[in-house]
């Protein structure tokens, strides 16, 4: 990784430019202090980019008191800066990459995140500051940051909230181990199983946990090459998976028992549903113990597959799943379902993943430093900030303030890149429809960044989304307000080619749900004049200069 001089300035001599170019100001008009030539730079050095001097995108830094209510400044994400050779510059504000690119000194690199490149600078022409991450890692979303920061203040830059589909690469695993196994059990000529000669190099992960840290590494890659990053702060936070299941904290010895330690299964389920129905919620009668999955298939006798059941209840589900049983009332299938037996996954791939991806940043950047999630959950109510995964990235480790946070984030969710088979099965695995060997029609392919001006019709109006290609030349396209069909090719304007992610942008503060329910605004946090100390900062770990 390359390595750059930074809080440093560097005076080299450059050939003379023409006026228009060294004397033109890139501010904006009613704040003249920051990129004129009335004295101020060294000489040698002639910022013409419209860099600030030491300081980041954005107005003056003010320090919002807390104590008083105020809340910390929101502002426009920055865009990232490229000099004429490739190399990360200081990101800027939209408004003077906006007077870049309207005067001819700035072409645009990539569209999504946004970034430019300067034709008419080199880092060594210009002061780079350097900027740092945070990740947030988690099992569905992580959380990336980037900010500056100055002695314990920080100003937040640029949000990212990257969605795995490591749920997707389990559900595909599955389906293709189903399809193996049917394939043995049928009527067809023996083959020895494969299973009892393979084995699993040291430091095995399973895909779909390989797949959060390689889309990580990847995004953290990515900010490199578009942002001069100096350091990397990663939340490792280990979850207490037993003291999950018994919902409660556990101390001592109380680590060393199971679920049901001085206690009876009747008593534990009686109290366990509050000595009431666990379908119709009624009390005061008789109780059964029911099997939610039912034995008959493949339900188990451990105690999170029980509950208590009136006599009615019981009888009419009768063998039934409590799927087919509660068809009807998809809100208690899935209370019941909550209820029964907290699930775990999510935490046990957070623990699974976190030392392999402090492992690979530590490869990749020169300093990492690593703090808990008690520090990160202490930060974020300090500054009375609400509770999202780029929040939760900008206040990871040692800091003081924030003033300021991006107003918007930026959504990759991770798609892929299609698929190598060009046949689709039905549910038994039978082939049902063929696919073409070609991905690419009319110079577009599903996955590309577009732009749709369509003049008239039910889809008039300009569209911005990723699109779903068709044979026919009449796409699909995808924007954040939902799903377009019916396109025409020739209304569409390419943006960005496919890299296996979607892209929307969302207001801070908005926290990412399941696809089937709606994202919701979450409201300020715990009031910030709190009292109580940080926590240690023992535990933190720093990775020092290699």
């Amino acid at each position: 990784m390359a390595t750059y001089r930074v809080g440093r300035k560097t005076d080299r001599a450059v050939l003379p430019q023409q006026s228009a170019l060294e004397f033109g100001s890139a501010d904006i008009p009613r704040i003249g202090d920051e990129t004129g030539l009335e004295g101020r730079q060294a000489p040698g050095a002639v910022h013409v980019r419209g860099e600030t001097l030491g300081a980041s995108p954005g107005v003056e830094r003010v320090t919002p008191n807390l104590a008083v209510g105020e809340k910390v400044r929101e502002g426009h994400p920055a865009v990232f800066v490229l000099d004429k050779h490739g190399a990360p510059l200081q990101p800027t504000t939209p408004a003077r990459a906006r007077k870049l690119l309207k005067q001819g000194r700035a072409v645009v690199a990539r569209h999504t995140p946004f970034v430019i490149r300067v034709k008419d600078r080199t880092i060594a022409e210009s002061q780079v500051d350097g900027v740092e991450l945070g990740v947030d890692p988690g099992s569905r979303h992580t959380g990336i940051a980037v900010f500056t920061d100055k002695e314990g203040n920080r100003r937040g830059l640029y949000g990212i909230d990257l969605a795995h589909r490591g749920g997707s690469i389990r559900d595909k695993l599955s389906q293709r181990a189903a399809y193996r196994r049917g394939r043995r059990s049928r009527n067809l000529r023996y083959r020895a199983p494969r299973y009892s000669n393979r084995t699993k190099p040291r430091g095995w992960l399973a895909p779909s946990l390989r797949h959060r840290v390689e889309t990580t590494m990847a995004w953290t890659a990515r900010l490199a090459r578009w942002a001069p990053v100096q350091t990397v702060h990663l939340e490792r936070v280990a979850f207490d998976t037993h003291a999950m299941s018994a919902g409660r904290p556990l101390e001592g010895a109380e680590y060393q028992h199971g679920t049901l330690h001085g206690t009876e299964v009747r008593e534990y389920l009686l109290a366990k549903w509050g000595h009431a129905c666990a379908y119709c919620g009624i009390t005061a009668v008789p109780l059964n113990i029911d099997h939610i999955h039912p034995r008959s298939e493949g339900g188990s006798d451990q105690v999170g597959n029980l509950c208590t059941a009136c006599i009615p209840c019981n009888q009419a589900k009768n063998n039934r799943s409590v799927e087919d049983f509660l068809s009807t009332s998809p809100k208690q299938l899935a209370r019941i379902l909550a209820h029964a037996k907290p699930s775990l996954r999510d935490a046990a791939a957070v623990n699974t993943t976190r030392w392999v991806l402090w492992r690979a940043l530590g490869a990749a950047f020169p300093t990492v430093r690593t703090a808990s999630g008690g520090r990160t959950k202490w930060n974020r109510t300090r500054t009375g900030l609400p509770k999202t995964h780029t929040l939760d990235a900008l206040c990871v480790g040692h800091l003081d303030t924030i003033d300021r946070i991006p107003r918007t984030v930026l959504t990759a969710a991770a798609t892929g890149r299609g698929t190598y088979t060009r046949t689709r099965t039905d549910r038994y695995g039978f082939p049902r429809l063929r696919l073409p060997r070609v991905k690419t029609f009319f110079g577009y392919q599903t996955g590309d960044l577009a732009r749709a001006v369509v003049p008239a019709g039910k889809n008039a109006g300009t569209h911005t989304g990723r699109i779903a290609v068709r044979a026919s030349g009449s796409f699909n396209i995808r924007t954040r307000h939902g799903l377009l069909q019916g396109v025409r090719h020739k209304h569409l304007h390419l943006l960005q080619r496919a890299d296996g992610y979607g892209y929307t942008t969302k207001p801070e503060g908005v926290i990412s749900m399941r696809p089937d329910r709606p994202e919701r605004r979450l409201g300020p946090s715990c009031p910030p004049a709190l009292s109580f100390p940080p926590p240690a900062r023992a535990g933190e770990s720093t990775k020092g200069t290699r």
